[in-house]
């Protein structure tokens, strides 16, 4: 018995293309690029969709239609996805879009280890994140204004919901800089120390029997 494939957005991703019309990986590629699925699926390397396309064969979901011969290109493997493979792409779509994954994102973890640095050194750091974030949302701006006329809402969704995250961030990260900049946000390591000593098990105990001692 075949084990479970498990999901992942290029997983999906290489499945609802399938379902448009069978194809072979270089057009799945072309495909992903065509229709700027690379903003939301990491297609950056043609190794991990080789693999992405070898765990669904394995895993029954899609199935060699037949292999193209051209003198001009080298042999193309044509995929088409299976009966299987539908029904677990709507499994996946539910799933993805019903239920909020636990990601670990690597702005988080950097921010949860900033006060490593000083105010000073933090400040000039995230403008040069919030200067991209600009130039980036300025990109997405471009490309839902270069659409066609009249072209369905739905088509362009997942550059509306990129557009609404990267704009929330960009006025959050705003937010922080102007508290850097007029010192409503600091931390020194005098000031972290003084926070982890009274915060340790047993600190009250101690002042007050400090306390006590001084009082005798």
């Amino acid at each position: 018995m075949t084990a479970p494939v498990k999901s992942s957005p290029l997983g999906l991703t290489v499945l609802a293309l399938l379902h448009h019309r069978p194809l072979h990986p270089y057009g799945i590629q072309q495909l992903l690029k065509e229709w700027g699925k690379e903003q939301v699926v990491n297609v950056g390397q043609r190794a991990g969709l080789y693999r992405t396309i070898e765990r669904l064969q394995t895993g029954g979901l899609i199935a060699v239609r037949h292999t193209e011969r051209d003198q001009q290109y080298p042999e193309r493997t044509v995929y088409e996805v299976t009966d299987e493979g539908r029904a677990v792409t709507r499994q996946w779509l539910e799933q993805m879009l019903a239920v909020p994954k636990a990601e670990f994102p690597v702005f988080p973890a950097a921010l949860s280890n900033m006060l490593m640095l000083s105010p000073d050194e933090v400040a000039p750091i995230l403008e040069r994140r919030r200067k991209r974030l600009a130039a980036q949302r300025a990109e997405l701006e471009r490309q839902n204004a270069a659409a066609p006329a009249g072209l369905p809402r739905i088509t362009l969704i997942e550059n509306e919901y990129l557009l609404a995250v990267v704009g929330a961030e960009e006025r959050w990260l705003q937010g922080v800089l102007d508290d850097l900049r007029d010192g409503s946000l600091t931390w020194s390591p005098e000031m972290l120390e003084a926070f982890q000593d009274a915060a340790e098990p047993g600190a009250d105990a101690s002042a007050a029997h400090e306390s006590t001692e001084t009082a005798g």
